[in-house]
């Protein structure tokens, strides 16, 4: 004890000794600044490194609308985080929000993201960051920052989580708002990739109680491959179709909810969805999520999207031409069913 009587104070403190590393986050940044620089657009004017990033409009754009979109990941965080399989991740963050706002025609424009952990992994996150830019070059749109958070406390060591920020743009008239859709409208589907991003605490629970690991084979594949593979994003090929003037009267993103949940949201009063169940082949991994957890077909419906994505409406005099256009890029659509009369929270399978 000091002669005064008061107790000296121990060593200073810094904010590594809190648990975060302001070294480890410079560091990401500058490798972030190089993952970027591949989505550039240019109507970028400033990106990573300032307060904000400075975009402009594109100049084709007459009376140009602006769509912003925002979401996560779910619980596949936490299938990809403990398997150790991150890499598809950050396109799923992307997906998730460029499919939403495609759904009113939208071009993407710019994405930020926000990456929030307890202890930062800088090769962790970089990996996370690489699978975001690669959603980014696929969408077409620009990756011009975001924020990494370095939260002590908040998460468990080795947890992160994920949010994503998308603007997209479209022209006033070219809205696409599902307000022309009418009886007889044909319904196109684009396939999914798997899951997606939606439903995962069901398949958790489902891949504990099967109690098989994620090397069991399936089909072609394995089950881990199928649950974690990348979400596919919708926006190439379907702007091409509007680039080329097919009469897209509505569209729907197969996400969270399911098909039930997803399919008529931007269907008009009076009008209904009658889905040909006959119509393609679910993958298999639909089928062992329904046979290891004995999920009722209601409930497959309305929680997955069943090997369905996207969703365009056609008139069904262009609904040929449409399924070609498609085919051209690749895409393996199909007459999913039509628009008939009924209520439009309605969807029929039959």
């Amino acid at each position: 004890m000091p002669r005064n009587g008061k107790p000296q104070p121990s060593a200073s403190l810094t904010y590594r000794d809190a648990g975060v590393d302001i070294d480890a986050g410079d560091a990401l940044v500058d490798d972030i600044k190089k993952i970027v620089r591949s989505t550039r657009r240019p109507e970028v004017l400033a990106g990573v490194g300032g307060f904000g990033a400075l975009v402009s409009l594109p100049k084709k754009y007459k009376q140009p609308i602006l769509v912003s979109g925002t979401d996560g990941v779910g619980t596949k965080l936490r299938l990809g985080i403990d398997s150790g399989r991150v890499a598809g991740l950050g396109q799923d963050l992307v997906a998730m929000c460029v499919n939403d706002v495609l759904v009113s025609g939208g071009e993407p424009l710019f994405f930020l993201d926000y990456y929030a952990t307890g202890k930062l992994e800088p090769a962790v996150a970089a990996h996370v960051i690489r699978g975001i830019a690669q959603g980014c070059k696929l969408a077409g749109c620009a990756l011009v920052g975001g924020e990494t958070a370095e939260m002590p406390g908040m998460y468990v060591d080795g947890d992160f989580d994920l949010a994503g920020f998308c603007v997209a743009v479209v022209e006033k008239s070219r809205i696409i708002d599902g307000s022309r859709i009418r009886h007889g409208d044909v319904l196109i589907a684009l396939p999914s990739s798997g899951p997606h991003s939606n439903g995962y605490s069901l398949i958790r629970k489902i891949l504990a109680r099967s109690g098989q690991p994620l090397h069991t084979p399936l089909g072609r594949t394995t089950l881990g491959d199928a649950l974690l593979a990348p979400t596919t994003i919708y926006v190439k090929p379907v702007l091409k179709l509007l680039e080329q003037g097919l009469p897209i009267r509505g569209m729907a993103h197969i996400t969270g909810g399911g098909l039930t949940g997803n399919l008529t949201r931007c269907f008009p009063k009076g009008c209904a969805a009658a889905v040909d169940v006959s119509s393609w082949q679910r993958p298999a991994v639909f089928d062992w999520l329904q046979q290891q957890g004995g999920v009722e077909q209601d409930e497959m419906w309305r929680v997955f999207n069943n090997g369905v994505g996207f969703v365009v409406v056609v008139p069904r005099l262009r609904a040929d031409e449409t399924l070609a256009a498609l085919k051209r890029q690749r895409v393996a659509a199909w007459m999913l069913g039509e628009v008939v009369k009924g209520r439009n929270d309605e969807v029929r399978f039959a």
